[in-house]
């Protein structure tokens, strides 16, 4: 199974790892880690706490959560970004920002809709324009991982994945936390025209960062023996029929058929059932998180205020925990310790819920711990799909792996509302607690695969 195995970064001495933390491209990534996070919780938990606010019932609120399945299918378009080029932009800046310019260009855009939207006249013009900044937000994330793949060495990938998430969680904060506070004082509309206003950052830090040298660019992927062969057995094609298909084997078919190469088939099948499970339990409650707070009696400006005090350092704590568990212990340790943390926590929201008085306190521990759970949860997850991508295909075959991992949590999630609506908040987050059962049986099948038996395992 030894080809089989995932790839590993190479190792620094600890005056050299800290250092790559002050290189300017680790934190052009902090920057577009910023402007990754920062439409997130705008298109599903801030904007579930407007819509309920607002009186919406929460069956059509958990339903609103389906926009999300744009990030589940961006893998249907990462080959044209891969390959195609933006007109005229891509002149000037090149492939990746290109890209990235024009999904922030959408992004700002959508948010600015959004923030004209009135819940009361009707929830549809919501979801199209939440689905229309889904679909930019999931293009930029293809553009944004493309360039941290191929801007740095594999031995900086760690320092920039970090910097990714800090900036991401940051972004949270922001379209959360801020978002809250603005809204109770000035109102939603305002709050989202200064969420599209902060799309700004990813703009002037796109324009700031240089493109990078492309590890696995179109002549690569025409020169694929593959690609070669389809070609000579089409030579009577049009030309563009030709060129068309050629596109489609290189950029598409090859990439899949490159996995099933380096795992057996039945292997193969487990890790992308793996990925599909692992964080059903974080997808699952996500949008009825903030229902649960506003239906428990706590204001907008309680749930940002627990945010920004327990959330944000209990997040960037899960970062660094989840960091140092895969360098000490290995990805199979690591991601057990993320299940075990999110069904705690689950299982502390269970306990929340069944106290009728809100309470400051609980609220914030609780938080804490979920904050923590999700981001070892979220670095163990990262590190995994990462080891998983063959240098010839990152791109794409990153994008697949990240969208099915949460392909099967956000159609759960679209159900949420009507799961609460059924058996109440207790029940439901022992449901979601449950729904990493799954996963972490997978998880031992795999390790007992030696799949996650890499040089960083330990002993």
């Amino acid at each position: 199974m030894n080809d089989a195995t995932a790839r590993t970064p190479g190792t620094a001495s600890g005056a050299d790892a800290w250092r790559q933390y002050l290189q300017p491209r680790v934190l052009g990534m902090l920057l577009l880690g910023f402007s990754s996070g920062l439409p997130f919780y705008p298109l599903f938990q801030t904007l579930s706490a407007w819509l309920r606010q607002a009186g919406i019932q929460r069956s059509t609120i958990g339903m609103m959560a389906w926009v999300g399945l744009a990030y589940s299918i961006k893998f249907l378009w990462s080959p044209l970004i891969d390959r195609a080029r933006v007109p005229y932009v891509h002149r000037v800046f090149g492939q990746r920002r290109g890209w990235m310019l024009l999904a922030q260009a959408g992004i700002a855009f959508g948010l600015f809709r959004l923030s004209l939207s009135d819940p009361a006249a009707g929830v549809r013009p919501i979801a199209l324009w939440a689905l229309f900044v889904a679909v930019c937000a999931a293009t930029q994330d293809i553009a944004i991982d493309a360039w941290r793949i191929e801007s740095a060495a594999v031995q900086q990938q760690g320092a920039m994945a970090a910097a990714y998430q800090i900036g991401y969680r940051l972004a949270l904060l922001v379209g959360s936390t801020g978002a809250f506070f603005m809204a109770q004082r000035v109102g939603w509309r305002f709050s989202y025209s200064v969420l599209a206003a902060l799309v700004g950052i990813g703009v002037l830090t796109t324009l700031a960062i240089s493109e990078p040298a492309a590890s696995a660019g179109a002549s690569t992927l025409e020169r694929e023996a593959r690609v070669v062969d389809w070609l000579e057995q089409r030579a009577h094609w049009p030309d563009a029929l030709r060129a068309a298909g050629s596109w489609f084997i290189g950029g598409v078919i090859c990439p899949f058929v490159d996995f099933f190469a380096r795992y057996p088939a039945a292997v193969g099948a487990l890790i992308l059932a793996f990925m599909c499970v692992y964080r059903l339990t974080e997808f699952a409650m996500g949008s009825m998180a903030n229902s649960f707070y506003i239906d428990h009696g706590y204001t907008l400006v309680q749930i940002g205020t627990v945010v920004k005090f327990c959330g944000l350092p209990a997040s960037l704590l899960g970062v660094v925990l989840g960091g140092a568990l895969v360098a000490r212990f290995g990805l199979a340790r690591a991601l057990l310790a993320g299940s075990l943390l999110i069904v705690l926590s689950n299982l502390g929201f269970s306990m929340l819920a069944s106290h009728q008085a809100p309470t400051l306190l609980g609220l914030g521990a609780i938080n804490g711990l979920d904050n923590i759970a999700q981001g070892v949860h979220g670095t163990a997850l990262i590190a995994f799909l990462s080891s998983l991508t063959s240098p010839r295909y990152t791109a794409t075959q990153y994008a697949l792996f990240s969208s099915l991992y949460a392909l099967l949590g956000k159609i759960l999630e679209g159900y949420s509302g009507r799961v609460v609506d059924a058996i109440g908040y207790t029940d439901f987050f022992l449901y979601t607690a449950s729904l990493s059962i799954p996963g972490l049986v997978l998880l031992f099948v795999l390790q007992r695969l030696r799949v996650l038996r890499t040089a960083t395992d330990g002993p």
